[in-house]
């Protein structure tokens, strides 16, 4: 029987909750066999990964005849397969919540809320990265493998698209302004979910999972690390949780800061992150 195959990409937010997950559990190398597909690049928009996962999203794992698809259902098929059988406390709820487009971790690489943060996002790698979107989704929908993705490939290029003209000014103003807004709104969820809920769902110590990370843990990890370096930090040491501070406007909630300083000491985390936070 052939080893499960793990689609992953080491930019990627959520294609490091699979990694913590293999580390945590107690994979080695020759449990599972790794398949980078270049996010970057737009390797995930081709017709042939598509075959595998229609929605073009990482992680993605191929296992006794099925694919897993989403971050929750690769994490879980892990937890439930690990040969050393670890103990993790299962998942709950909470993946949703994480997981859930208002905390998506991905907009703030993206978003702008004012002219001087849109010419920044517009001569940095952000225009580089949708553009190069932009460029596969083309080329990719132009193709005879394409037909049965038509959707997906008219739907990709119109959202993309949309983001590619506010950076190269060529959107109505009103289009501007409303994106605009929508970046600030989606800041202000990420600041409220930071400094309200999540310190009311953390425990004073360790992590949600108890002593030692749970299935929920690994999510929230990923998640934490990506807001962080959204903030512009780079440091997945113990004090790289600060980073955050410059979004909060405030210091980190305690629980949090404790939170961060348990995973930062772990061997996953360290190995996930050795070149800094993404």
């Amino acid at each position: 029987m052939s080893k499960p195959v793990l689609y992953t990409f080491r930019h990627s937010v959520w294609a490091a909750v699979p990694e913590l997950a293999l580390i945590e559990l107690g994979y080695t190398q020759d449990d599972i066999e790794k398949k980078v597909v270049n996010l970057v690049e737009g390797e995930n928009f081709a017709p042939a990964f598509l075959k595998i996962n229609p929605q073009g999203t990482l992680p993605t794992l191929e296992a006794g005849g099925k694919a897993y698809t989403s971050t929750a259902e690769v994490t879980s098929y892990l937890v439930a397969h690990a040969s050393s059988r670890v103990a993790v406390t299962p998942g709950t709820e909470f993946i949703s919540k994480i997981h859930e487009e208002r905390y998506d971790p991905n907009f703030p690489l993206l978003l702008a809320r004012h002219e001087d943060e849109l010419r920044n996002k517009a001569s940095g790698f952000p225009m580089t990265f949708v553009q190069n979107r932009q460029n596969a989704l083309s080329t990719h929908s132009g193709t005879f493998q394409s037909a049965n993705h038509r959707e997906f490939y008219d739907a990709k290029i119109a959202e993309n698209g949309k983001i590619l003209s506010i950076y190269q000014a060529k959107a109505p103003e009103n289009v501007k302004n409303s994106f605009f807004e929508s970046s600030r709104a989606h800041w202000d969820a990420l600041n409220t979910f930071i400094l309200v809920e999540l310190p009311g769902i953390l425990p004073e110590s360790g992590f949600l999972g108890g002593d030692k990370p749970g299935e929920d843990d690994l999510h929230l990890a990923a998640w934490l690390a990506r807001i962080a370096f959204a903030a512009g930090g780079e440091d997945s040491s113990k004090d790289g949780v600060h980073s955050i501070e410059k979004e909060l406007g405030k210091p980190a909630p305690e629980k949090i800061v404790s939170y961060w300083t348990a995973w930062s000491g772990r061997k996953s985390w360290q190995e996930v992150y050795a070149s800094g936070l993404h």
